[in-house]
């Protein structure tokens, strides 16, 4: 069921400037337990929405590993995002326009700061297992750190702990070509979108690899225009200006790049060291965007950690194709956390 949180005062944003108020719209699947330590809490990567069923469907739904029936599961959409929150096509209150350009700059602490009013005003006191890919696992690792007493169990898939200078130029890359576009400039909910089918574009290239597309998209016959590949980066450039907007896009981006575990906290090791859920770090072997070693820098500073890799053609966005893959690791380290419990248990 999709909800709306709305928090009527001024929120404080990590650059100094404020929102006079925002909204989260978010999903909930299931019901909370009278125990309360059933709560599943899934962060969403860059343009995704509120919703795991769609876009996490292997995994989540009736049936399906995270399931409604047993599971009281949430997932917020991200500040900045179109899809229920506030972002830059919201109105802003003090002006009576849109924010458009105006939009503060976000960062992934200021986006697990409004998750963490919307969990209190959900009443929960604990989150059994807080799970995401990508921009999501960025969100839940920083979670983890803030409120390390909150998490029971932590799933950090395909991301880091510092997005790195390939990243951020894959980032830039993307901003330049929204800015190339001369409507970006203008002051319309439309700005910008010739030059998101582009940044779309150029993020595939990053989402997927040089394998990825030789075997999806090869041409059979020979031809001298009009390849697949061509054709494939346009439909998949249009998919996504149907439905998000340049500005937030914009926005995502750059909180992406803020992202900095040990900004303010003295270092790596002292602030994966404040983590202390069980948490199982799942890194994708063709990953080219959020590569294994950062993964497995991840693994080494994070205590009570486990590190599995998946084996997948599709590069970075294999953590939302392999979902049989990570259902059986997911279940493995259930598994294997429940006997070392009862092992501690028996042993004390």
């Amino acid at each position: 069921m999709f909800h709306y949180f709305k928090y009527n005062n001024e929120f404080q944003l990590e650059s100094g400037r404020t929102l006079p108020e925002f909204q989260l719209g978010f999903t909930t699947l299931g019901k909370l337990n009278d125990a309360k330590d059933n709560v599943i809490w899934v962060t969403h990567a860059l343009t995704a929405n509120s919703n795991p069923e769609e876009w996490w469907n292997g995994l989540v739904g009736k049936d399906k590993f995270f399931n409604p029936e047993q599971h009281f599961i949430v997932c917020a959409n991200v500040l900045g995002s179109p899809y229920g929150s506030t972002n830059p096509l919201s109105v802003n209150p003090q002006t009576g326009n849109k924010y458009y350009h105006n939009f503060p700059t976000l960062t992934i602490r200021d986006i697990v700061n409004a998750f963490e009013l919307l969990r209190q005003h959900l009443g929960i006191i604990k989150i059994n297992t807080l799970v995401g890919g990508s921009l999501g696992g960025q969100q839940a690792l920083e979670w983890a750190i803030q409120q390390p007493d909150l998490i029971e169990t932590l799933f950090l898939i395909a991301t880091n702990a510092q997005h790195s200078p390939w990243g951020i130029a894959f980032n830039e890359s993307q901003r330049l070509a929204i800015k190339a576009d001369r409507t970006w400039f203008s002051y319309s909910d439309d700005a910008g979108i010739k030059g998101l089918k582009a940044a779309r574009a150029i993020a595939l290239l990053s989402y997927r690899n040089y394998q990825t597309y030789q075997i999806s998209q090869e041409d059979l016959e020979e031809k001298t225009d009009g390849f697949n590949a061509a054709s494939y980066q346009n439909y998949q450039g249009d998919k996504l200006v149907n439905r998000f907007n340049a500005y937030s896009y914009w926005q995502l981006s750059k909180a992406m790049d803020s992202h900095n575990e040990w900004r303010n906290r003295g270092g790596i090791v002292q602030a994966l060291n404040l983590i202390k859920a069980k948490t199982l770090v799942v890194a994708i072997s063709s990953d080219v965007l959020f590569p294994v070693s950062e993964s497995e820098t991840l693994h080494q500073n994070i205590k009570n950690s486990a590190f599995e890799i998946i084996d997948s053609l599709y590069g970075h966005d294999g953590f939302l194709i392999e979902t049989e893959q990570l259902k059986n690791i997911f279940e493995n380290f259930y598994i294997t956390k429940k006997l070392k419990k009862e092992l501690y248990e028996y042993a004390n």
